[in-house]
């Protein structure tokens, strides 16, 4: 039971994740595309922090651990534009709620069990 709570609290995770991505992508490329900076260096911004985690893909616990702690980053962000920018409150909402979810999931991974060497 604790297994399949697991697996689907990193899916959740790892959907949340994901879901920030595209959000970056559609918020600095398409919705509201920066005015001072091209494109291509707002996604850069945007992204790169996010892939990241990708690194250790073959271990999803890691991965979303990983991207639970850069996505502290994005709840900031998510904050100061809500608050800074009234038109981008909904967006900024978005980033908000899904850098919570991100961050819930990796919250309460199982510890590993085994016996403390001294």
């Amino acid at each position: 039971d604790e297994a399949m709570n697991t697996a689907a609290q990193q899916r959740i995770g790892i959907a949340a994740w994901l879901a920030l991505a595209l959000l970056q992508i559609a918020w600095h490329a398409w919705l509201l595309p920066p005015a001072r900076m091209p494109i291509a260096v707002a996604l850069v911004f945007g992204l790169l922090p996010l892939a990241v985690p990708l690194l250790y893909w073959r271990t999803p616990a890691r991965a979303l651990l990983l991207a639970g702690m850069i996505c502290l980053f994005y709840f900031c962000h998510g904050i100061a534009e809500f608050y800074a920018v009234p038109g981008e409150r909904v967006i900024a909402g978005i980033e908000i709620v899904l850098a919570v979810i991100v961050i819930l999931a990796c919250a309460r991974m199982p510890k590993r069990r085994g016996k403390l060497s001294t």
